[in-house]
């Protein structure tokens, strides 16, 4: 606890915990991913438009919990190197979706093999019962969050 008693103690705090395992696991994901060449960002977006093809810069900038400043160099660069397409010009309004090319289809095929093995090491200490429970305790604790109850 803080030295003034108003502070969290972070020994108990459930909050604290999640952030130090999300940092964890961010760390860990990081370092299976960066000799193929993709931070957690990178693999994030891939893995989105590989399940939402067509996904707009604001879409997968929510989805990969970034700016959408930073998703769009990120899908210059990922364009650029040819990971991503995208049109020229927006079939309708603004958006101009995204999709992965065979390039970049492959690129992830590897980068989840690697996600996978830091989740499988995460949960190594777990039955199936408690990872069961856990992943219905952290989603009804986003639910809680989101829905403001």
């Amino acid at each position: 606890m803080s030295q003034d008693g108003a502070g969290v103690d972070l020994e108990t705090s459930l909050g604290y915990l999640l952030k130090e395992a999300s940092s964890a696991l961010r760390v860990a994901m990081e370092e299976v991913l960066r000799p193929l060449g993709m931070s957690v960002t990178h693999y994030s977006c891939l893995e989105l438009l590989a399940q939402r093809p067509g996904l707009s810069n604001s879409e997968l900038a929510r989805g990969a919990f970034v700016t959408r400043q930073s998703m769009n160099v990120l899908l210059q660069a990922l364009e650029r190197d040819g990971y991503v397409t995208r049109p020229a010009e927006a079939p309708i309004g603004k958006v101009l979706p995204t999709r992965l090319t065979p390039r970049g289809q492959r690129s992830l095929e590897k980068a989840s093999a690697a996600v996978r093995s830091v989740e499988v090491r995460m949960l190594a200490g777990l039955t199936e019962t408690e990872q069961s429970d856990a992943f219905r305790t952290l989603k009804r604790m986003i639910r809680s969050l989101r829905d403001g109850t």
